[in-house]
């Protein structure tokens, strides 16, 4: 019998800028591969993660050992423009990021540092440089939002059907936060860090808290009463009735009961195909996730599995919400075609009985938040809330379930009717339901 695999992460710091790397048997001879440094994001817990893989590939057979072919060189002028070192960098390391990670390096690259940066040569780039950077990024967010909140005016104000779908295929920019031109700034910082490393500056002029924007923190949104979380799901679903009768294929109701009452990140909801998805156990697997955390067993609460069971079953592998020739939906997409028109249609009901409207700037992700408050008040302690959405930060767990435990039992009550799962077995109290339980394991069951 094969001796198993084992093996080890490695912190060689005897180089003048440590790496992390792993060392581990293989087919019977010892390997070595080399990660990457802390600035490139390596850290102990990801090295471990990555010799974890290494060592299921190897049992499974599938393990190749690295590409040992020398790599050229790399060739850059004594002083390079950050254009120049910023590719370099990037074709370096894209490799090792996962799909997403890639488009949010492209989108801050392309569209925020670059038209700043491009021409600077590194020495260029100085502490000043970097707040001339970030003082031009806060009046462009000022300026978005102005323009933003104009055209939202319009729109409401806009009856005229063909002259609403012209003005949202025309809107202007989204808003850019505090957070997003932080972002821009840390990855700045990354990239100059590589530069300190090969010694083409001295010091990195982007790191520090003072280089960031500072923002206030955004209220947290999400829908915390059941009749928003029904009137969004009925409208979605007078939606869909009309599609059909037009022959189009989009399933509103479906997709976002799935984000209210499964927690999937849009992401996860694009790329959920139906061998992942277990009525018969009550259960969805997400494998699509952009963290190791992220993948996970979802429990499916009542009212989903009603709403999933009527969708026609395809095979294994197609996706459960895509496209009518079986592609997965953008996340801008599903934001434009099947959340805003059902929270437009949702709130002009709700003008129409006079009640409080959905709450403002309502998000896929929003709805994720949604499904953690449901949690809440369905009894469920914080740990199970954190493994059922695939968090590993209790920060924000922890500030949904102070929400949720300051709700009144006629809102609790409500919400657990909305989804299926009976009365509390004792009315005012926090136990965990009777007919919907946390077993052992910290799974739930109905």
């Amino acid at each position: 019998m094969p001796r198993r695999s084992t093996g080890g992460v490695v912190f060689d710091d005897r180089r003048k800028v440590p790496v992390f790397g792993l060392r581990f048997r293989a087919y019977g001879r010892r390997q070595y591969v080399t990660l990457g440094t802390a600035a490139e994001g390596w850290t102990h817990q990801k090295a471990e993660d990555a010799l974890r893989h290494a060592l299921a590939d190897v049992e499974r057979g599938i393990w190749h050992p690295p590409d040992r072919t020398p790599t050229p060189a790399l060739v850059l002028p004594a002083d390079p423009t950050f254009h120049e070192f910023a590719s370099q960098w990037y074709h370096a390391n894209e490799g090792s990021w996962r799909p997403k990670t890639r488009v949010d390096y492209q989108w801050q690259l392309s569209s925020h540092l670059l038209p700043f940066f491009k021409d600077h040569r590194l020495s260029q780039i100085t502490v000043a440089e970097v707040d001339r950077y970030k003082a031009a990024k806060v009046r462009e967010a000022t300026k978005r939002t102005e323009a933003r909140t104009a055209w939202e005016t319009l729109l409401k104000n806009e009856t005229d059907p063909a002259k609403r779908r012209e003005m949202r295929r025309l809107a202007p920019a989204g808003r850019l936060s505090a957070t997003s031109i932080n972002k821009t700034i840390t990855r700045l910082a990354q990239i100059l860090e590589v530069a300190v490393e090969y010694e083409l500056i001295e010091r990195n002029p982007a790191k520090g808290k003072r280089r960031r924007v500072k923002g206030s923190k955004p209220s947290p949104i999400w829908l915390d009463r059941a009749e928003h979380i029904a009137v969004l799901l009925d409208a979605a679903g007078q939606l869909d009735a009309r599609a059909r009768r037009d022959r189009q294929h989009i399933e509103r109701k479906a997709i976002l009961s799935t984000l209210v009452f499964a927690g999937l990140r849009i992401g996860e909801l694009c790329e959920l195909r139906w061998r992942d998805v277990d009525l018969s156990a009550d259960r969805i697997t997400v494998r699509a996730s952009k963290t190791d955390a992220g993948v996970r067993q979802v429990d499916i609460l009542p009212v989903l599995h009603a709403e999933l069971a009527r969708l026609p079953r395809r095979r294994p592998d197609d996706r459960v919400f895509g496209t009518a020739t079986g592609e997965a939906h953008g996340p801008s997409n599903l934001r434009r075609r099947v959340l805003a028109p059902a929270v437009e249609l949702a709130n002009d009901q709700l003008d129409q009985a006079g009640e409080v409207p959905l709450p403002e700037h309502l998000t896929p992700h929003k709805l994720r938040h949604t499904y953690a408050s449901l949690l809440v008040s369905l009894g469920v302690d914080p740990g199970s809330v954190m493994d059922q959405i695939g968090h590993t930060d209790p920060a924000f767990t922890l500030r949904v379930y102070r929400h949720g435990m300051r709700r009144d039992d006629a809102s609790k009550t409500a919400l657990r009717e909305l989804v299926g799962v009976g009365d509390r077995a004792a009315t005012g109290s926090n136990v965990v339901p009777v007919d919907f339980a946390v077993r052992a394991d910290g799974r739930m069951r109905a």
